[in-house]
């Protein structure tokens, strides 16, 4: 296994590497696409490994379909009224506790990273006060170096699934990929200690990201009844064992926090609904919009208990709450100018930003596959380089005298928040490059778009600031801490905005923080492709509705432009880490491919019998790693005016009900059909909803092998089947939009001799690698589009 963990992980690195991988491996279920292949001997084949936060794990897929098999078919039948509502009721009970929950961990972490962070550059500033300069900065490195070692140690120690931000395994998951340990209470506690850490730490990385992955690990744990160890066996969660449930309950998690990041309860939902969820319904929505009402009911609790004071150094500031609606806003028919402008900056450098991140995450990729002492020492080496960064570059700033207009509490001020930090400047003047990066992320952002302060800043320091940024943000993300893109993100384009609302000048009535508004709205909406829900984000974030036309026709553009490059780095991170995300669209060159010339490509199905032997279903189970076997039988006696026996497609039997079969001993002494009453005093629907097990976990005799079992009652009596004239291209559509797991290819011809099922079609089928893999000569055409 460790082996070829290292080989994918080499995969992910390039192509290059690649291809010298299957040179060298020789391996005749994977060939090159460079090598010609007769029809026949075509394998459709792929790799069921993935990186899963920074470690190479097993990847399965999720069981959303209903399986309507006689057991749920009777317990539906059977449930009562009070049954139903207990159901309902606990499903908006959840979605209000996935709300709370996240609110008061969303405002703990906001609170720990403000003081830890706040007390540190206190420190920091008096030395700088007594003309210690140096020891200033030893103070301030080795305290970012001690916050970035525990993000570190616990992600790399304990829980390589809380580094990095989250959203792409969310989206995977929501997909219908199984992320191992993505969701379990250790990730949870070191997701939140690692977050207060490397924030508070002053690396380029925000908590926005990993509030998201926090909502819906306390979604999850809510759903199961808390950890594997420790679940809680209530009766009434027994309704929510089932993918689908679970899944309804991460999607509200996941908008949870979006809400608790940045107090946005409609860019929450739309969030969930425009970037992760991939299956959506009207009452989805509404769960999701309770949720998060709860969240912004909590954020505004503590909000009122901080402005008390109650709160240290959190102060008066809110969360995340940057407000610029004390300025007017007008526009004129040459404001159309700039707006386009920062739409254009945004779609390039956030295209750009995408491609050069694609580039340091692969580099990443080879460094971390060496082991947890390389992953702990590039940590805490981004740390001391971005200390180093963000102490010595101020310096290179030169010092403003502050605003007649000003009171002295305002300008200068190196107390607990402010727009002009003295730094090392004299009495009465102010450090504009030390107000932007000796500070918080928050308070960074505060100042940056505040409007009404034409000549705060120097086009040189921002300048500085926004190279620096740029740096340290494709230096940041990917170290083994939890982090968050939006921050960083909204820094820099914040910064450019600024720098192109001072060149507008006089020809443009908007005022230089409504500009850095739209800089960093352009530079997310170019690098993560989001619209509608990052739209009302901001305008949520910033209290500010007339900003509305505008900031729709940046986003527009910066997305348009950005397409027209590269993907989303969403998307890129789910390439990177492969896994199985399916896209929306599928590929144009997928309509020139039936699913059944995939079929003839994969080995053979593997059948069983409604009434199978014991001996048949050990050997199934041991020599395959299939998850679901059709169930055919043969000589039925079909309805009047068709031929005597025909052979009948029954359904689809899951792996783990063949593996509930065993455990449970049902064998029959002879071979025959099982009464309803025989099923129900040996299952239950509730034994069916288990995932876990494993074939060579089950003892079975050798006079037991001999035995019979009956799977009709268990099977899947209605499993979505297509015929095999139809296109991958609809077939994908098709198995995206239902979210399923299986389906089965049936024969456009029936007639004597033909089998009732010609393959299963799974997620790994319809990605459009695999598919190029044995089918070299769609590559080729491909190519020729492309030209």
């Amino acid at each position: 296994m460790e082996q070829d963990s290292k080989q994918y992980v080499a995969e992910a690195a390039g192509p290059h590497m690649e291809e010298e991988a299957d040179l060298e491996a020789r391996d005749p279920e994977s060939n090159s696409l460079s090598q010609p292949l007769l029809k026949r001997n075509r394998t459709l084949s792929f790799n069921p490994l993935a990186i899963v936060g920074t470690k190479v794990s097993h990847i399965e897929s999720l069981d959303y379909e209903i399986n309507e098999n006689d057991l749920f078919k009777q317990d539906w039948r059977s449930r009562s009224r009070v049954q139903v509502l207990q159901y309902v009721f606990l499903k908006w009970t959840l979605a209000c506790l996935v709300g709370l929950l996240t609110g008061i961990i969303a405002t703990l972490i906001n609170l720990a990273v403000e003081n830890i962070a706040g007390y540190k550059l206190l420190a920091v500033v008096a030395l700088i006060e007594k003309e210690r300069y140096f020891m200033g900065f030893i103070y301030f490195t080795a305290a970012n170096f001690l916050l970035t070692m525990v993000a570190a140690v616990l992600c790399v120690c304990f829980a390589p699934t809380a580094a990095g931000p989250g959203i792409p395994e969310i989206k995977a998951y929501l997909n219908g990929v199984d992320t191992p340990n993505m969701f379990g209470a250790t990730t949870l506690i070191v997701k939140i200690i690692g977050s207060i850490g490397a924030v508070s730490a002053g690396l380029d990385l925000g908590k926005e990201g990993p509030l998201v992955h926090i909502g819906s690990c306390i979604a999850s744990l809510l759903g199961q009844g808390g950890p594997d160890n420790y679940r809680i066996k209530w009766r009434w969660l027994r309704y929510f064992n089932n993918d689908r449930d679970r899944r309804d309950l991460i999607t509200c998690g996941a908008s949870s926090g979006v809400c608790a990041a940045f107090r946005s309860p409609v860019g929450g939902v739309l969030f969930a609904l425009e970037e992760v969820a991939t299956w959506w319904r009207s009452a989805l929505l509404w769960r999701t919009f309770f949720s998060t009402a709860i969240v912004v009911v909590v954020l505004r609790a503590f909000i009122e208990i901080c402005n008390a004071g109650e709160c240290g150094l959190f102060g008066k500031g809110g969360l995340i709450m940057f407000d610029v609606s004390n300025v007017p806003v007008r526009y004129h028919a040459a404001d159309i100018i700039p707006v386009v402008v920062i739409g254009l900056i945004g779609g390039i450098l956030g295209s750009l930003y995408n491609h050069v991140l694609h580039k340091v995450l692969r580099l990443y990729n080879l460094i971390n596959q060496k082991g947890r002492i390389h992953k702990l020492l590039l940590s805490l080496g981004v740390s001391i380089f971005t200390s180093v960064c963000l102490y010595c570059l101020p310096f290179l700033a030169a010092c403003t005298p502050c605003d007649s207009s000003l009171p002295d509490s305002v300008c200068p001020t190196n107390g607990r928040s402010g727009n002009y930090k003295q730094f090392n400047c004299p009495k009465g003047y102010y450090n504009d490059l030390a107000t932007l990066l000796l500070t918080t992320n928050d308070d960074a952002v505060r100042n940056i778009f505040s409007t009404n302060t034409p000549s705060e800043y120097n086009p040189v320091s921002l300048l500085i600031f926004f190279a620096v940024y740029c740096v340290l943000g494709l230096f940041t993300f990917g170290i083994a801490v939890p982090s968050g893109l939006f921050l960083p993100i909204i820094l820099m384009g914040s910064a450019y905005g600024r720098l192109l609302g001072m060149a507008m000048g006089s020809y443009t009535s908007i005022d230089q923080g409504l500009f850095a508004v739209l800089g960093a709205a352009s530079l997310m909406a170019g690098s993560m492709r989001m619209t509608v829900s990052l739209c009302v984000i901001f305008l949520e974030l910033t209290n500010n509705l007339l900003l509305l036309p505008i900031t729709m026709i940046v986003l527009l553009i910066s997305k348009t432009v950005g397409d027209t490059f590269n993907p989303s780095i969403y998307e890129i991170i789910l390439e990177l880490k492969g896994l199985p995300f399916l896209d929306a669209n599928p590929e144009p060159w997928m309509r020139n491919l039936t699913v059944g010339e995939l079929a003839d490509a994969k080995p053979p199905v593997v059948t069983l019998h409604g009434v199978e032997k014991v001996s048949r279903v050990v050997e199934v189970l041991r020599n395959t790693t299939h998850n679901g076997f059709p169930v055919v039988d043969d000589g039925v006696v079909p309805p009047v005016g068709l031929a005597v026996g025909a052979t009948e497609l029954h359904g689809l039997i899951l792996r783990t009900h063949l593996l509930q079969v065993l455990k449970k001993k049902w064998f029959l002494t002879e071979k025959r059909r099982t009464e309803e009453w025989e099923v129900k005093e040996k299952f239950t629907w509730v034994d069916l909803a288990e995932r876990e097990g494993k074939i060579e976990e089950v003892a079975v005799t050798r006079d037991e092998m001999e035995m019979y079992v009956d799977l009709h009652p268990l099977t899947n009596t209605t499993p979505y089947t297509v015929v095999e004239s139809m296109s991958v291209a609809k077939a994908m559509v098709l198995f995206r939009s239902v979210g399923l797991r299986h389906m089965l290819i049936v024969p456009k011809y029936q007639a004597a001799g033909v089998p009732p099922v010609v393959g299963i079609l799974t997620r790994q089928d319809l990605r459009a690698y695999n598919i190029l893999s044995a089918f070299p000569h769609l590559a080729r055409s491909k190519s020729r589009e492309k030209h």
